[in-house]
C-alpha cells in the first residue's frame, strides 16, 4: 500500500511539473504561440553590407533564409553581439508585431508601442511586458570576422 501510494505521488508530481513547465503562459521568455523557426546564419563582416556591426553600437536587420520567421536584429556591443528575434516576445505573431529599431537606441513593437533598450533588451517605461526580445546564441571569429548565429 505504501509503495503504491509513493509511486502514485511521484506520478502526480511529474504530471503537474510537466504542466507547469509547458504551460501556455510562456516558453523560453516568449508566448507559447512564438514560432519555432530554424536559425542558421553565417555573416562575413568583411562585406560592406555588414559594415554597421563592425563598430560598437551598430546594428543591422538580417532577413535571409534561416533567419527566423521575421528575421533578426544584430547589435554590436563592444567585442560582443546581441542577436534578437524580430517577433515581439509578448504577442502572437502577425504583421504588426515585427520589431523595429528606432533612433538607434531602442527596439519598438509597432502594434502596442512597447520599447526595449537596443543594447540590452530591457523594457523601457510604459512597456506592455517584462519579457525581453528573444535572443539567440552566436559564435564570432575575430580573425576571419565571421559571425555564426544558430538555434
Amino acid at each position: 500500500m505504501k509503495k503504491t501510494f509513493s509511486i502514485l505521488s511521484i506520478f502526480i508530481f511529474l504530471i503537474f511539473s510537466n504542466l507547469t513547465i509547458n504551460s501556455c503562459g510562456s516558453r523560453d521568455d516568449t508566448l507559447s504561440c512564438f514560432p519555432l523557426s530554424p536559425i542558421n546564419v553565417t555573416l562575413n563582416l568583411n562585406l560592406p553590407a555588414y559594415y554597421p556591426i563592425t563598430n560598437s553600437g551598430g546594428w543591422i536587420y538580417v532577413n535571409e533564409q534561416q533567419s527566423g520567421t521575421n528575421g533578426l536584429i544584430i547589435v554590436r556591443i563592444g567585442d560582443t553581439f546581441k542577436v534578437y528575434d524580430r517577433n515581439a516576445p509578448h504577442l502572437c505573431p502577425d504583421t504588426g508585431t515585427v520589431l523595429e529599431v528606432k533612433d538607434n537606441i531602442s527596439i519598438l513593437c509597432p502594434k502596442d508601442n512597447t520599447k526595449w533598450i537596443l543594447t540590452n533588451g530591457q523594457p523601457l517605461d510604459g512597456a506592455k511586458t517584462s519579457l525581453p526580445p528573444k535572443t539567440y546564441p552566436y559564435n564570432y571569429d575575430p580573425v576571419s570576422k565571421t559571425l555564426n548565429v544558430y538555434f
